[in-house]
């Protein structure tokens, strides 16, 4: 008894270690211009069985459903992120990118390893699939902060947000012409077509029944509702899991709902899944490490034969499909270059490896340490060098900065009231106002304002200038009214916004 608590606390020590050491080299990834995923994978690779030896795992069933889970808060979280105003232009390319891009990359990747593996075409065509697509942790965790044209990052989230259900369509497929006797061809056409429309049918529903939730129910604490939303997100995954729709795809679409919805508790919503994502960005790309055998995936062989495959991918299958895709879509060709580069890998393809060491399928062992190597030099090269070439391109927008001054949404305990923050920019009709003459609703007040750092005391001559941020105590009935008001612009903006949208049309 006393040797298994024993046990137990030693567990509980080296787990609060992990976490604290993971956490600790996100500070160097920034410095060493090296993707953070990559060093949570050396984490769990120094520690697991081939290193230190302090934790031994090699169970494949854990790893592929942690995986699973962790995909579906990381995908939640970044949808919740995604702005539907950004990627609503880019969703044509984006879909095509995530449908007809995954399969040519699949299949050029397929020839690559039907000849450098020695593999069978199937095989090979199974392994082309796991790797297919591009991973929305790794492209999620590479963009952020990065100041990368509003354009193609919207691509780049779209498409990784919506490529998985493709990318297991085929994995699994081609599983199953592996271990079945017959294989039924528009069987599996029909289950694809299935899966996305299930999957995108019952990400609408839940997506807006979640939202609806989030704002009526009023719940003892504020601190509940983050994990209401995480609720709605395996929710999702479930409900399409058990009509056999695609589970990833119904998760991003709730996710993009409840994230561009008017949300009561947004800022708390949002920061605690941003902080969740990452602890499970910790926590799976750590168990992947542990899972690994490093002695198994970087010997002679499969270094060579790993860097051929990936050179073919990323220099030629990619590119390929990327510009063969968008096509018939007005993006410049520096513009598809840099969507070619910016194809990363990561964790879907590794959990994807998974399956076929599950169902005992030929060379699995083989395709699984070359997926791995794969995912490891795509993060490295590509994931390192997004921002050196996009600069090169001169594809990076002006510098975002975080704002100096910023207040997460509060409860104030049964009132129904909340605290608003706006930043007011030259267009806005609210400029030159004072606040006696401001037509903002009875149940609305300005409770103050930060000019040039300072805060400044508001009362009714006071005059609203751009720059300025206010803070406003608003309550749930008249936050759309306030918001209206707020937001409205000046004839001259308008003209000039449809000047743009014109020219974007064109």
């Amino acid at each position: 008894m006393i040797h298994q608590i024993l046990q137990s606390n030693q567990f509980i020590m080296l787990v609060a270690l992990l976490l604290i050491m993971s956490i600790v080299v996100t500070k160097f990834s920034t410095r060493l211009g090296v993707p953070s995923l990559v060093l949570f994978i050396a984490v769990g690779m120094a520690v697991g069985s081939d290193g230190l030896e302090l934790i031994y795992f090699d169970n494949a069933e854990i790893a592929q459903l942690v995986g699973i889970f962790a995909l579906i808060i990381i995908l939640f979280e970044g949808g919740m992120q995604t702005k539907w105003s950004a990627i609503r232009p880019v969703l044509a390319p984006s879909i095509t990118l995530a449908t007809i891009g995954v399969i040519l990359t699949s299949s050029i990747v397929a020839v690559a390893a039907k000849y450098v593996l020695g593999l069978s075409w199937i095989e090979a065509f199974l392994l082309g699939s796991i790797v297919g697509s591009t991973d929305a942790a790794a492209v999620f965790a590479v963009l952020k902060g990065k100041n990368i044209r509003d354009k193609l990052e919207a691509t780049l989230e779209a498409e990784s947000g919506t490529n998985d259900p493709m990318a297991v369509f085929l994995t699994i497929s081609f599983i199953q012409v592996l271990t079945a006797n017959e294989a039924n061809i528009w069987g599996m056409v029909g289950s694809f077509f299935w899966q996305m429309g299930g999957g995108l049918a019952v990400g609408l529903v839940i997506g807006y029944g979640a939202s609806f939730a989030l704002n009526r129910i009023n719940l003892d604490s504020s601190g509940l509702y983050p994990l209401f939303a995480l609720g709605f997100a395996f929710l999702t995954y479930g409900a399409s899991s058990l009509i056999q729709a695609s589970g990833l795809l119904s998760v991003y679409v709730a996710a993009v709902l409840i994230g561009n919805a008017e949300l009561a508790y947004r800022y708390s919503i949002l920061r605690f899944h941003e902080g969740f994502g990452w602890m499970a960005q910790i926590l799976m790309f750590v168990l992947l490490g542990l899972f690994v055998f490093p002695s198994d995936v970087f010997t002679w062989p499969v270094i060579v034969d790993g860097m051929l495959i990936s050179l073919v991918l990323i220099l030629v299958a990619r590119p390929i499909a990327t510009f063969i895709s968008l096509m018939f879509f007005k993006f410049h060709w520096k513009e598809k270059a840099f969507l070619s580069w910016a194809g990363l890998r990561g964790a879907v393809p590794i959990v994807l490896a998974i399956f076929p060491l599950l169902t005992g399928v030929n060379n699995s062992q083989l395709m699984f340490n070359i997926v791995f190597f794969i995912v490891i030099l795509s993060t490295l090269v590509q994931g390192s060098s997004i921002t050196w070439v996009a600069e090169k391109f001169k594809l990076v927008s002006e510098r975002k900065t975080n704002p100096i001054h910023s207040l997460e949404l509060i409860s104030m305990g049964k009132a129904n009231v909340e605290m608003m923050q706006y930043d007011v920019n030259k267009s806005n009709l609210i400029v030159g106002q004072s606040l006696e003459t401001l037509d903002l609703p009875n149940k609305a007040l300005i409770s103050a304002i930060i000019r040039d750092g300072e805060v400044i005391t508001p009362y009714g001559q006071t005059t609203i200038q751009s720059g300025d941020t206010l803070y406003i105590m608003v309550t749930k009935k008249v936050k759309k009214e306030v918001r209206r008001i707020l937001e409205s612009v000046t004839q001259e903006e308008i003209k000039v916004e449809k000047k743009d949208n014109e020219k974007n049309r064109a």
